[in-house]
């Protein structure tokens, strides 16, 4: 009887970490304080700095919130302010898309680099505006919470 029971806390415990648990999308705030074993969240300002650019040289503010997966993300590039935006960690890829308001359409400004351990690194920067590219530059993260 007591290895019946031992078995059966075994297997709960075991369900309860595995990652068929997780939630399979987290949608705001919902699930911003929910950390996986073994995972670091993105979730802070990070300063972003754009190089080699036409027209977006410079360094902004990106403010992440969610997990070491997904979450929702803004953008403060010197006095515009860009509410609007997701991000998504998927094989070492960070990519972060942010909803930039234009004449009559909507662009997107594109923060895609290599990540681990909520550490975004190194990657492009990408302004689409009517499904185009309009302009494009390096891009580099800072340390978190440093804007």
């Amino acid at each position: 009887m007591r290895s019946s029971k031992i078995l059966v806390v075994i297997a709960t415990a075991a369900l309860a970490l595995s990652p068929a648990a997780a939630p399979a999308h987290i949608y705001g705030d919902a699930a911003a304080n929910v950390v996986l074993p073994g995972s670091q969240s993105y979730t802070g300002n990070w300063p972003v700095t754009i190089t080699n650019s036409q027209f977006s040289n410079g360094t902004d503010c990106l403010t992440l919130k969610g997990t070491s997966k997904s979450g929702t993300a803004s953008l403060v590039a010197g006095s515009q302010k860009y509410p609007y935006g997701s991000y998504v960690v998927v094989h070492g890829i960070f990519v972060a898309n942010i909803t930039e308001p234009l004449y009559g359409q909507n662009g997107v400004l594109t923060f895609t680099v290599h990540a681990a351990n909520g550490h975004p690194g190194k990657g492009l920067f990408e302004d689409l505006r009517g499904g185009s590219n309009f302009d494009f530059g390096d891009l580099a993260f800072g340390t978190k919470n440093g804007c």
